[in-house]
Parts: structure tokens; C-alpha cells; sequence
């Protein structure tokens, strides 16, 4: 399980950026809500410590146990689909004497790994007709689940993350490019059953939040747009050097709580607040770093299955960042996703963390490392047509 490692192949800039991102993350999570700061300082220690033992870990002899990985995901969201403790209508969190945690973000590290195990393993199979139902069967079951808490978004961002496994296993463009043809016009229906429906197809709150993104104009949907408003002014309120953290200021969209779930899903209105436009880059340029480093290193891991790993945790930050920004600055409907590595929420933070240390061992254990030269062969690119 521990190997001995070449300390050179230690991705330091990547660990470099997730500290400088996580302390941004304390700086403005502490400025949203003094009373949160401890907490979320404590989350960044412990998830750097669980980064680390994981890291040293042989991630190849972890995804050995991947069906039991696969039964733990079920098992947990089966838990909070029947006994799930319920928060503004969503039963998401497991209570456990006192401490609250969401297995759904648990649940996306859970399923990257046993993805990139599984697909491995059909590596010259993945698109034959067989490998493409097991697979879909196999990813619907944990997205209906999820589904049912209710939890759009996650979802939505899991489905994502599951396609974007399945272009790097080597699925090919025939395939991919029927199903864009069927999943379009799907989506279109979709939307028309939404918004000139009164079917039943997804909540009241989730409908209201699409219809107002759609009749913006609309004055029934504006105590759904408000808050989105609200966010919008305080990052432009910010300019370019910002209000500066803990600012007092009458105005403030953040001290005046004129946004609400500022340390978590409108972290990045706090950002733009009080950061500026200057501060809202950084972030932006740290995710980026993110993202580009773990697909750096996906592209030199010694097999499949770390290279989807990287790109399963790539794909995780871009989209969460991506959606995140997208709803504090009104281009997407309202929907609580936090912002990765600078939100509030222990069990986010904790399950990212878990997953960069993956990602830092396929790092250790790339190309160059015994073995993995003879093991690793790009496959994908003859598989595509």
C-alpha cells in the first residue's frame, strides 16, 4: 500500500495553490461569518493531513477494492434517502451525535474512483454495446438516489463528470455524437415541460428558480432573482482593488446581509465585495492552476486509471468553480454550490482534499516510475472511431 516514493515527483505546486486558495477560503469565510472562521481553519489543517497520508498511498491498490468502493456509495445514499436529516425542504446530511456531514460530496470522490477502476477494465471493450449499458446502469442507480434527496445540482454535475470519464476512456465520436442528438432535443422537451407545464417533473423551488432565470422580467419571480441581484452589486461594487476584508461599510452587500449564504454558495460575491477585481482573478487564476495541474499529471500517469482519476477531479473543480461563479454573477439559475477549496463546508473541503491526494499519487507513480511504462498505453486515441 506505501511505496517509497521519489520526493521529486511531488506535484509541490499544486500543494502550493491549494494552500493559497484554502487561505483565501478562511480569510473570506471568516469576513462572511467571524463565528465560521475557527471551523473552517481547523477544515483546512485536517484536510491538508488527510491530503498528505493520502497522497503516499498506492492509489492502484485502493481501486483493487472498487466494487466494495461502489457498495459504500449506495450504502450511504440509500442512509440519507431513508433516514437523512431535512434542511429548507432537502434531506441531504447524516447527524451523527451532533456532527452533520453530506455524503453526496463524499460520493463524487467515490464514484471517480470507481470509475476509473471500472473503465480500465473494459479499456478494449468500452464500446461495445455491453460496457455502455453496465456503465450507464451502474451511474443511474447513485444519480436517481441522489436525485430523490432532492439534489439537482449534484446530479446534474455528477452526470457531467461521468461523461467526461467516458470521452477519456476512449469512447467513440459515433457514439458520442448520437447521443448529443438524442440528449438535445431531450433537454428542449424538458425545458418546455418545466416552464409551460404544471407537471410534477422537479420541485416548486427548483421550477421557480429556472422561471426566473427565463422571465427574469416577470414580477412574480423576483424574490427568486434578488439575491442573485444582490450578489451582482456587491462584486461590482468592489471595483478593482475592492473594500478590503471585514470592511465596516454601511453598504456592504456582505455585512448587511443583503446576501444570504455568503460564506457558502455566494462566497464569490463576498470575493468581489470585498477583494475587488483584482481578488476574483487570483481565485480564478488558483482554480485554474487546479484544474491544469491535475490534467497535467493525468496526462503522465503510468495507466488508465490514474489518468481518469486526475481528469475526474479536474472536471469536478472546474464544474463545481464554473457553477459556483456562474449563479453569483446571474449567468446560471440559483443553486447552492459552493465555490471549491473557499466555501464554507467540512465535508466538501475534506472530500476535495481527499481527492487532490489521489490525484498526487498518480503524480508519484507517473511513466517514469517502475512499471509504468510497460503498463500504460494510449489506447483512447485508436479506440475513437
Amino acid at each position: 500500500m506505501l511505496k517509497r516514493y521519489k520526493i521529486r515527483n511531488y506535484n509541490f505546486r499544486l500543494v502550493i495553490m491549494l494552500v493559497a486558495i484554502s487561505s483565501l477560503g478562511v480569510l473570506l469565510v471568516g469576513s462572511a461569518d467571524p463565528t465560521l472562521q475557527r471551523k473552517q481553519l481547523i477544515g483546512v489543517i485536517g484536510g491538508l493531513i488527510l491530503m498528505l497520508i493520502v497522497s503516499l498511498m498506492d492509489f492502484s491498490w485502493l481501486l483493487n477494492f472498487y466494487w466494495i468502493i461502489y457498495a459504500l456509495n449506495i450504502a450511504l445514499l440509500i442512509i440519507v434517502v431513508l433516514m437523512g436529516s431535512s434542511k429548507k425542504g432537502a434531506s441531504r446530511w447524516i447527524q451523527i451525535r451532533g456532527f452533520q456531514f453530506q455524503p453526496t460530496e463524499v460520493c463524487k470522490i467515490l464514484l471517480i474512483m470507481f470509475f476509473a477502476m471500472f473503465l480500465m477494465k473494459h479499456e478494449d471493450d468500452l464500446n461495445t454495446f455491453r460496457t455502455i449499458v453496465e456503465s450507464l446502469a451502474l451511474i443511474a442507480v447513485p444519480l436517481i438516489l441522489i436525485a430523490k434527496q432532492p439534489d439537482l445540482k449534484n446530479t446534474l454535475t455528477i452526470a457531467v463528470i461521468f461523461c467526461i470519464l467516458m470521452y477519456v476512456a476512449g469512447l467513440s465520436y459515433k457514439i458520442i455524437g448520437g447521443t448529443i442528438l438524442v440528449v438535445i432535443p431531450l433537454i428542449v422537451v424538458l425545458l418546455l415541460l418545466i416552464t409551460q407545464t404544471d407537471l410534477p417533473i422537479i420541485n416548486n423551488y427548483q421550477k421557480n428558480r429556472i422561471m426566473a432565470k427565463i422571465f427574469s422580467e416577470d414580477a412574480e419571480y423576483s424574490d427568486d432573482l434578488r439575491q442573485q441581484e444582490n450578489s451582482i452589486t456587491a462584486i461590482g461594487s468592489g471595483q478593482l482593488g475592492g473594500k478590503g476584508l471585514n470592511n465596516n461599510e454601511v453598504s456592504s452587500a456582505n455585512k448587511g446581509k443583503f446576501v444570504a449564504e455568503s460564506q457558502n454558495d455566494f462566497i464569490f460575491a463576498v470575493a468581489g465585495e470585498e477583494l475587488g477585481f483584482a481578488g476574483s482573478c487570483t481565485l480564478l487564476l488558483l482554480l485554474f492552476g487546479i484544474v491544469f495541474e491535475c490534467i497535467r499529471m493525468g496526462g503522465r500517469a503510468k495507466d488508465l486509471s490514474g489518468t481518469l482519476i486526475c481528469c475526474g477531479m479536474a472536471s469536478l473543480v472546474a464544474i463545481q468553480g464554473f457553477i459556483n461563479i456562474a449563479v453569483a454573477t446571474g449567468l446560471f439559475p440559483n443553486t447552492g454550490t459552493p465555490l471549491p477549496f473557499v466555501s464554507y463546508g467540512l465535508t466538501s473541503l475534506w472530500s476535495l482534499y481527499i481527492g487532490m491526494g489521489l490525484v498526487l499519487n498518480v503524480g508519484l507513480q507517473n511513466r517514469t516510475y517502475p512499471g509504468g511504462e510497460k503498463r500504460y498505453e494510449y489506447r483512447a486515441y485508436r479506440t475513437r472511431y
